[in-house]
């Protein structure tokens, strides 16, 4: 009986690797799906609204960021990797969410006044009072995506998003085209929060009381602190810089910088967020073999800088038509700042892919020591850069980003059992061929003659495409078949 039922072992890793397929599909397009919408309101706002309301915006930012590391997806991630998850801990996990998000929205709320007296801007005060209302959805989004990661179940995860995606650019567009100025960004937000709170909720048929009898649940609260002390940490090395320069700069320089990082960042921060999700459930369930486990971050890390590294360079050199056209021409001086931030991205988007495979094997001390690091090295260098401006804060980038790689990647790949010469060689074809586009692009757009924005954008594109797509082709054959084999689902 034992030996009908049994599956075999190539059986099994075929079985992940199509729910992994399956969730990468239904988590990562709609998501495509999701910020192109998305960005199509957003960037119809930008041009509405002004630099200095994204910079006002900026200011809540940096304490809504560092409360919403604390807001317990740590321990909605301890319920994904633990064996047991019955419906007391379940509950338990739901009790421990509420408490904890009531919480912080207090906290947030008293400290708004602090705030304000910080930035010296007095509205974000106002501003983080009403944002506040974020964290009453944050458990009926938090406990749904844990029970629906343990099944990899994305494909309900990524329709609700969908739907809540477009709620949020929907209310974006109103209040924009309503004139409610700085106020767009915050109620864009809560109702994206609110429609994925009651559709996630739906969707893993999630409503349930609350246990507030945490005896058990040790394991739980021990690995989301750990977590969380790990993001407290990304917190303070990602919005360092916001958080130094908002004290020197002024509304409308902070709003430069910040929507030029938004710009660059739109890959590392939409879409690989997503595909962590994913790479962690499927490596907690191969976290006992750790060279399938090795195997499976060096391909996945080679995907996405498939797609990466070409996002990054190409933004890099077109920078100045591409914010004319995208972003409108009153934005024109974030051009320089753009062009140079595309270039450290490659580093944050490695930086970000190790996180999900320390975790998944148990050993979540790895990721929160890597964050130490960032939060000394980072701050330390943009509180020396600040005092040259916008391009002081791009230098420090630079200046200590490339240290913070290295000791990172040092720390964690032992951990997951990836050797480097193995990384560097399956990294080496996609950046390889990002390069060669980017000299031919930078080549070209030397010798075109003027003409307007959107035609010189359209030409450069176009000649990017090629360039990046004759390279793999030529050079990086076996890269390329990987990734349409991926597409295709044919196992190798």
């Amino acid at each position: 009986m034992t030996e009908s039922t049994a599956q075999p072992p190539n059986q099994g890793l075929d079985s992940l690797k199509d729910q992994v397929r399956s969730a990468v599909i239904w988590r990562s397009g709609t998501q495509i799906l999701g910020q192109l919408l998305t960005w199509a309101s957003t960037f119809i706002v930008i041009r509405v609204l002004s630099p200095s309301d994204y910079g006002l915006f900026a200011m809540t930012q940096v304490v809504l960021v560092l409360l919403n590391m604390l807001n317990g997806y740590g321990l909605a991630s301890a319920l994904i990797q633990r064996g047991d998850a019955s419906r007391h801990a379940q509950r338990q996990l739901f009790g421990m969410l509420i408490l904890l998000n009531l919480v912080l929205a207090a906290i947030q709320f008293g400290c708004a006044p602090f705030a304000a007296a910080y930035y010296r801007q007095p509205m974000v005060a106002d501003l983080l009072r009403v944002q506040a209302l974020l964290y009453v959805a944050t458990p009926f989004i938090a406990l749904p995506y844990a029970l629906l990661a343990r099944e990899m179940d994305f494909r309900k995860q990524a329709q609700v998003n969908l739907v809540s995606g477009v709620a949020g650019a929907a209310t974006a567009l109103v209040g924009a085209w309503a004139g409610l100025g700085v106020w767009t960004l915050v109620a864009a937000p809560i109702a994206l929060f609110t429609v994925r709170a009651v559709g996630m909720t739906w969707a893993a048929n999630a409503l349930m009381w609350p246990s507030f009898d945490f005896r058990g649940a040790g394991d739980i609260a021990r690995y989301g602190g750990v977590m969380a002390t790990g993001q407290i940490f990304w917190f303070l090395q990602s919005q360092a810089d916001v958080f130094i320069a908002g004290r020197l700069f002024d509304p409308h320089m902070l709003g430069i910088y910040t929507t030029s990082l938004f710009l660059t960042q739109i890959f590392v921060s939409k879409f690989v967020p997503p595909l962590n999700e994913v790479a962690f459930s499927a490596y907690a369930r191969m976290k006992d073999d750790r060279a399938a486990v090795a195997a499976a971050f060096v391909k996945s890390a080679r995907v996405i800088f498939v797609v990466a590294m070409p996002f990054y360079l190409g933004l890099a050199v077109t920078a100045h038509p591409l914010v004319e056209v995208v972003l409108g021409a009153k934005w024109i001086e974030a051009a320089p700042v753009v062009h140079w931030l595309a270039l450290a991205m490659p580093m944050m988007t490695l930086q970000t892919l190790y996180a999900p495979a320390s975790d998944a094997c148990g050993r979540p001390g790895i990721s929160a020591k890597n964050g130490a690091t960032g939060a000394l090295l980072l701050p330390a260098a943009f509180l020396i850069g600040v005092h040259w401006g916008i391009m002081g804060l791009i230098a420090a980038w630079f200046a200590a980003y490339p240290l913070y790689l290295a000791i990172s990647t040092w720390r964690t790949l032992p951990v997951i059992g990836v050797r480097l010469r193995d990384l560097v060689d399956g990294l080496t074809p996609p950046v390889f061929a990002a390069v060669a586009m980017a000299l031919i692009v930078s080549l070209l757009a030397r010798v075109l003659p003027p003409m307007p924005a959107l035609a010189q954008l359209a030409l450069l594109g176009c000649a990017g495409v090629m360039a990046y797509g004759g390279w793999l082709a030529l050079f990086a054959r076996e890269t390329l078949d990987e990734v349409v084999a991926l597409i295709r689902n044919r196992r190798g």
